[in-house]
């Protein structure tokens, strides 16, 4: 326990971020990167061991010790929690394998099996053998690298088809469309977020309003969580989206690097088909890390399966104790609900010879993310999630001109916005 909270102090003793220390936030990169950089160098498998201690200490000690303090602010602690649980992760997958990380075709960090043969598509991740930046180049490369894409770490998943043109301008041109939508969507939702009493405040509040009748109770928490969902899906399409354009842009990075992140996961039709390939698979090696390869090595298929979804809940709850309003088993258990609820369907393909699928495997998918979710939702926004400062209101054409016209229309009807949205008591 002293351990622990020398780490991870309790809210009251955390040290609030100012202007003088908010270059501290940087450190724990700077450990991490030389990590990354022996994980692409041979025979450095002791000194990333040894090395592994240091880099955990400083990105949860720095992370979870040094905490914003305006209540607005708080959804950055929970950014820093995730960011401190994503390098820990890293630095344990980079310190663990003895041989260091290895793409597909290499016998050791940076050898091929054949040195001389040339890639039939070119080399996305070609660089000069003589810059001398070429140790940056590799530490950030398999930082950076979190699907495992082109690497043995990444072997078996799931890649989107891509739908957009690989030539450079069109690429480029459909990216930022989708861009621009992903924002627009991000910022609809949170805005309409922030217009549901105490769920949009940085305290919190439940979204299952015990005032209102059973059915309003129940669709607004519906829409709550969907909502939540939905600015989720659209965040993350917009930082890729942001992250492929500047590569491609300014880096010159192959559109062929740069495959969609998501692949439609509202049109999953089970659970199997949801979380392997619709949903992102960004945090897949993370959550191996935390719990998915210890599961196997316990109980095999079944020990991965339940270790890995362990590991989810895990990482989404710790980050969520950032905020410093306490731990809630809530999130942990919704994740850890994956794996039996997926053994079921593994069930049902023995006993009926058909796969889960079509009309009903969508609804099946709905009512286990969307209905038996929602406790997860409610978790985050009682803690304040949904009141966060994520886009300035300055920034946000939602609330600068969206909501204020239906407002206007609503009242020209004599409908106040939030009877319009929560329903009437």
């Amino acid at each position: 326990h002293d351990v622990f909270r020398a780490l991870v102090p309790e809210p009251h003793e955390r040290i609030p971020i100012t202007g003088t220390n908010t270059s501290y936030l940087l450190l724990p990169f700077l450990p991490l990167i030389y990590m990354g950089y022996l994980a692409r160098r041979p025979d450095t498998f002791t000194l990333r061991l040894l090395l592994l201690p240091l880099v955990v200490a400083v990105a949860v000690g720095t992370y979870f010790r040094f905490m914003w303090t305006e209540p607005q602010h708080n959804i950055y602690n929970w950014g820093q929690g995730l960011l401190a649980q994503a390098i820990s992760a890293k630095a344990i997958d980079f310190a663990w394998r003895k041989e260091g990380m290895l793409k597909i075709d290499e016998v050791q960090p940076g050898v091929t099996r054949n040195t001389n043969a040339v890639k039939a598509n070119g080399d996305a991740h070609a660089k000069p053998a003589t810059s001398r930046f070429a140790w940056l180049y590799d530490a950030l490369e398999v930082i950076l690298s979190n699907r495992g894409l082109g690497w043995k770490f990444g072997v078996g998943i799931h890649v989107p088809r891509e739908e957009r043109s690989l030539e450079r301008n069109s690429f480029l041109f459909a990216t930022f469309i989708s861009f621009v939508g992903n924002y627009m969507i991000f910022d609809l939702f949170e805005s309409l977020i922030k217009l549901v009493p105490d769920v949009g405040t940085p305290h919190g509040g439940t979204i299952f309003k015990a005032e209102l009748p059973f059915f309003y109770r129940y669709a607004l928490s519906t829409a709550i969580h969907v909502a939540t969902g939905s600015c989720i899906l659209a965040g993350f399409e917009l930082f890729y989206d942001f992250i492929a354009i500047f590569a491609v842009l300014l880096l010159e990075s192959s559109p062929s690097a740069w495959p969609p992140v998501l692949d439609h996961p509202w049109q999953s039709d089970s659970l199997h088909i949801f979380w392997s390939k619709r949903w992102h698979q960004i945090l897949r090696e993370i959550f191996f890390v935390f719990g998915g390869f210890s599961g196997k090595v316990i109980a095999g298929k079944f020990g991965m399966l339940f270790g890995t979804f362990i590991g989810s809940g895990l990482y989404h709850e710790f980050a969520a104790y950032a905020l410093g309003r306490g731990f809630d088993t809530i999130v942990p258990l919704f994740f850890m609900l994956q794996a039996p609820l997926l053994l079921c369907e593994k069930a049902w393909y023995k006993y009926t010879g058909y796969r889960v699928g079509g009309l009903y495997g969508r609804l099946w998918v709905y009512f286990c993310i969307i209905i038996l979710g929602q406790p997860l939702s409610n978790s985050w926004h009682r803690r304040g999630l949904g009141g966060g400062l994520m886009l300035p209101p300055s920034l946000s054409p939602a609330r600068q001109f969206i909501i204020p016209s239906i407002q206007y229309s609503l009242n020209g009807m004599g409908i106040n916005i939030l009877e319009f949205i929560v329903g009437s008591v």
